[in-house]
């Protein structure tokens, strides 16, 4: 399976006095380009958080890479791509590349819990992993 592509382009904000993006945006770009693989998913997060006792996918570690910088005005791509399916977790794989020349700027090594929000562990529903597993790449 493709990953799922998601466009980013780096604003002023995004950056440090350098026009270098600041470490911490690339997490919030990969949160943004899963939230919207979920949702092309077809998987309702509100649902989810709004449904019975409440439950919802939390990030539960995360490696990254810093490979090369991103600058200001740079458009990049967030690829995803879903590793594992566990009972109660999801692994998946990460790379931000930078759209003009390709070249790869980060990579995140993602594993994700599905919880209660009171915080247990809970098992993911079977609809939602059968949704994730259609994406399950060869790549690992």
């Amino acid at each position: 399976m493709n990953a799922h592509t998601f466009p980013v382009r780096v604003y002023y904000e995004d950056t440090d006095a350098g026009g270098i993006v600041y470490h911490s945006n690339y997490l919030k770009f990969a949160e943004r380009a899963r939230t919207e693989m979920v949702r092309e998913l077809g998987i309702s997060q509100r649902a989810m958080l709004e449904d019975g006792e409440g439950t919802a996918f939390a990030v539960r570690s995360a490696n990254l890479d810093f490979r090369r910088p991103a600058k200001l005005d740079d458009l990049l791509s967030v690829e995803t791509q879903v590793i594992s399916i566990g009972g109660a977790s999801i692994e998946l794989d990460q790379r931000i590349v930078r759209v003009d020349d390709g070249t790869e700027l980060v990579h995140l090594e993602v594993r994700l819990g599905y919880i209660t929000l009171s915080g247990k562990p809970a098992r993911i529903p079977a609809p939602v992993r059968d949704l994730f597993a259609n994406r399950i790449s060869e790549r690992r």
